[in-house]
Order: structure tokens, then sequence, then C-alpha cells
């Protein structure tokens, strides 16, 4: 679904940047409330972001978002349930897993079951730092100190040394899955007072049987073609007009409050330039306007890859983190504010990758779901160079789960995945095929027909999996790359709004976070733009009174 030709002349409301959930969602919200006058900016060929399959010889692999985590409140579950992709007739399968040793030994269930829950005593144990706003040990930062302090302090009860080391292979092996999950090279590099800043919606972690991109055609749905333009890559943002002539020089060189056009005490004048500073008002919530006099009534200019340029009112742009990170001082002009560039910097943005494993045949134990890897020598990536990782990046995958009987996952983060990335798919299905092997003590594990790597961080449009917050981040730092940016002379209305998991301070990281970011983002541009205007909620593509509550409480 996209547009063929662009209409360059014509001046738009609001610009979207990027074709992923966020966007969608914006622009959805838009149409919703007969809000038509806008385009989407889309990158790739396919609007979804991390939402993305791929089929090879007929067989679908859900190369991004995964699962929809949580039930209750969760608008992609509503919307997923309204339109039939959820069958809650069918039986779902007993999830059987087995942990294995390099030796092909299997470890005994009961020490898999005591293990496990005494790691996620440990993980709740340092969730409730931030819930609890109590602090922590001296010289303990990262969640990854505090677990591997109560690992110690748990193993060091045990006498017997074989007991102890398998215990201590589960907890690395769990360990690993957890950078998985929060999307980082290792746990050390997360904040432990921020963990509980992550809502964990209730209901478990739900699989779309036609796969998680079978979403995209209702949450989609309204939005005309004409609306969406395919391989249009934003370079660059101008985003109020000021001159190509114009340099930091020209700007104001000292900030005053009073001089703001706005009588509202929530906003803030805030000059740009090299010695940029912020007066801030004590609610984290203000409203950063930018003063230029050379702004012209232009509105924002976006200019595209391809030399096509566009002008709006209002861009929301959702362009990942990971994008942000890296190119931020390039698209901007003039530069986004000091403190809005600095939390993007604080905020982590790791790699997550999976390899898809797909036979002719069927060789596990049909009740085996998945098995996990207990690596005897565990290994330090922080230093390596690539010559060390070629022997050793494979030890971070921790485990091998069964999608289907014939396809199996692997999952692995971090510097090891971003190397393996680098490998060729027959490199990494032989290495993957020789795992096997080891582990299950059966030489006879076929090679698999084919393989597919997914490469995140390869992707430019990406350039990593989903944000986490690091250790010196904060939920604050979500909250300022949040913010939307006015300009002076409409200091009512934003010319800048932002969006995407990574502007959500409770679901970061997730698909229904950067949903409920985009609406969140266009409806700030809809109260600017009409504050008499009616307001649409997004009730009839649910059926769960649930939905309509999250419409009204959640941003």
């Amino acid at each position: 679904m996209a547009a063929e030709n662009a209409d360059s002349n014509k001046k738009y409301r609001v610009i979207i940047m990027g074709g992923g959930i966020a966007g969608i969602s914006a622009a959805k919200h838009l149409v919703k409330n007969h809000m038509l006058d806008f385009i989407i900016l889309e990158a790739k060929d396919k609007i979804g972001g991390r939402i993305s399959s791929v089929e090879i010889d007929n067989v679908k692999f859900e190369i991004g978002a995964n699962w929809i985590h949580g039930v209750l409140g969760n608008p992609m579950y509503e919307i997923a349930m309204s339109h039939g992709l959820i069958n809650i007739i069918g039986c779902v399968k007993a999830h059987k897993v087995v942990a294995a040793t390099e030796d092909g030994k299997q470890v005994p269930f009961s020490i898999l079951q005591e293990i496990y829950e005494a790691y996620m005593c440990f993980l709740h144990r340092c969730e409730e730092y931030f819930l609890c706003q109590y602090l922590p040990p001296d010289g303990i930062q990262s969640v990854g100190e505090h677990m591997n302090l109560e690992i110690e302090l748990y193993l060091n009860r045990i006498p017997n040394i074989n007991e102890r080391r398998i215990r201590r292979l589960l907890f690395q092996c769990l360990l690993k899955r957890e950078c998985c999950i929060s999307g980082c090279d290792s746990m050390d590099d997360i904040d432990l007072l921020e963990l509980g800043s992550y809502t964990e919606l209730q209901g478990g972690n739900i699989v779309l049987p036609s796969g998680y991109s079978s979403i995209l055609a209702p949450v989609s749905q309204g939005i005309v073609k004409e609306s969406i333009l395919l391989n249009h890559k934003v370079t660059e943002v101008r985003w109020y007009g000021i001159d190509q002539s114009d340099k930091s020089d020209n700007v104001n060189s000292s900030a005053d409050v009073s001089d703001n056009e706005s009588n509202d005490s929530d906003k803030t004048v805030i000059n740009i330039g090299e010695n940029c500073e912020k007066n801030v008002t004590d609610s984290i919530f203000t409203n950063y306007v930018y003063e230029n006099e050379n702004e012209n009534e232009n509105g924002v200019e976006v200019q595209c890859e391809n030399g096509i340029k566009f002008t709006a009112d209002c861009v929301i742009c959702t362009l990942p983190l990971g994008v942000l990170k890296e190119n931020i001082s390039k698209i901007f002009l003039p530069p986004l504010p000091e403190y809005k560039v600095e939390s993007i910097e604080r905020l982590l943005f790791g790699t997550v990758d999976k390899i898809f494993l797909y036979y002719d045949r069927p060789f596990l134990n049909s009740d085996v779901s998945e098995i996990l890897l207990l690596w005897e020598s565990d290994h330090d990536a922080t230093s390596k160079t690539d010559n060390d990782l070629n022997n050793c990046w494979y030890k971070k995958i921790y485990s091998f789960s069964k999608v289907s009987e014939t396809l199996l996952l692997g999952w692995l983060s971090g510097k090891e995945a971003i190397f393996m990335e680098s490998l060729p798919n027959q490199v990494v299905a032989d290495t993957c095929t020789n795992i096997l092997r080891k582990f299950l003590n059966d030489p006879f594990v076929p090679k698999p027909k084919f393989t597919y790597c997914t490469r995140w961080h390869s992707d430019q449009e990406i350039r990593g999996a989903y944000t986490a917050i690091g250790v010196g981040s904060s939920q604050v730092d979500i909250e300022y790359v949040a913010q939307p940016l006015y300009s002076k002379k409409k200091p009512n209305k934003p010319v800048l709004l932002f969006a995407g998991e990574h502007t959500h301070k409770n679901f970061y990281s997730t698909v229904h976070g950067a949903y409920l970011s985009g609406r969140t983002a266009a409806q700030q541009f809809l109260d600017a733009a009409d504050k008499e205007s009616e307001i649409v909620l997004e009730c009839d593509d649910t059926n769960d009174l649930s939905s309509w509550i999250q419409g009204i409480s959640l941003e």
C-alpha cells in the first residue's frame, strides 16, 4: 500500500516520519478524527518497521516482533481479537524445557525448576528498587551486578562442587536469556534503579497463529494508499524554515522567558547554540519553545534521499532510537536541544537477533519444546576482537526452541549478535548443527534445509532491536525524548512531535508502547490544532471495555 506519485508542492498539515507501528498508529488516529491532510514518509519498500516477516519456500518467518506482551489493557491484543487473529479455542501445547550440558547430559528437571524459581526471585528483588524507592548496596549500580551478588550468595550455600557448577551454568544461561529480553549486551548495562519502570501487562505472551505481521492490515485499515510514500528516506528536517545562510550565531544569544508570546507558565524559551542552556520548571512535562529571529511561515521542511522535499506545519518523528543515536546531528537543522540529544545518547538500543533453522523432517522429541544450552566455558566479549568473537560468538545462544516440528529458533544479543550478522548463513547453519549434535549427544542431527538470520543492527533504517534504560539513564530520559518542540511564532502549536517505543516511559521496547505513543503524538497535534474539536477514541476495533479505559488513562 503506497502512493506512486507525491505532491511535493503541497504543504501538508502533518508529515509522519516512519511507517512503523508508531507512525501507522498516529496516522490512523488522525484519520479517525477526520484530519486527512498528512503523509507518511517510509524509507523501506513496506510498512511495519520492526513488525516484519519473510517467506522462503512457503515458510513464513517472523523476523521482528514475536509476541503480544500481555492481555489486559493491551491495544494490540484487542485489535487482534476483534479481527479474529487469535485462536481462543485451540489448545495450548505444554511448554517442556530441557537443559543440557556440552557433554550431552540433561540436567534433572527438579534442579532446573529450583534455579528458575530462585532466578525469578532475584530478578523481582531488582525490580523492587524502582517500585519501593530504596537504595541498593554500595557499589551496585546494574542489574547484572545485583543478580551476580545474589547468585554467589545462593551458590555459596551449596557444599558439593559439581552441584554448584551445574547451578551456576543454569544461572548464566538465564542471564543470557535476560539480555535478549532486555535488549542489551550484558545485564551489567541495565540500570538497577530503573528495571521496575517497565510495566508488564497481565496475561503472558500471546502468539498470533498467522504471525505478528498479520496485525498490520487491521492497524493500517482506513489509511488511503496515497498517504503512504514508500522508499522515501528522510535525510534532513529543517524544523522552522531557517535560511540556508543562517548559522547558529544568528540565533538569540540569551534566553528571555518574558519575551515568549505565550502566557502559559509551563513553557520555556531556550537558546540554540553551542552553549545551549535550558531553564525548566519543576515539571518534567515542560514544553520547550525555540526562539529564532529568522523564522518564517513555511513550517517544517523535510528533505528525502531521492531529492524530493515536503513541507508541513508539523512533523511527527517515529524514527527508531538506533537511527536517532547514529544520525541525529545530520537529520535536524537546527540541532535538537542539548537535553534531548543527551537523553538519546544515554538510553540503550541494543541488538537482538534470531537464527531460524528449517528442516525437511522433525528430529527432536515431540514432547520437547526448548533446549537450554549450558556452556561450560562462559566468555566475556567486552574486550574481544572480531578474531576472538569468531571462536566464541555462538556461546551467547542460550537455547533453541521449536516454532514448529521442523523449525527451530535461536536467539542471541549484543556484540555476538552483531558479529553473527557479518557471517554467511551457511557458516551459521554449520555452527548451529555442531552445537545441536554436541548438546544432544547425537552425531546424526541433520543439517537444516535452509537457515535465515536476522540482521537488525546492519539494517540502516533500524540499527538494533529495542530500547533499554542503561546505567546512568532513567525514565526522565524517555520523557525528554518524547517532549514536543514548539516554535516561537506559534508557541501553542508543536512543530516537532516524537513517537516510538523509545518514547513510552512504561512500555518501552514493546509494540503496544509504540502504538500508544503514536496515538499520543497525533492527539497532541489535534489538541493544538483545535481544542474544541471532538475527540474520537479508538473503541470500534475492540470488543473490550479495557480498550476504552486504556484510551483515557494511558498516554
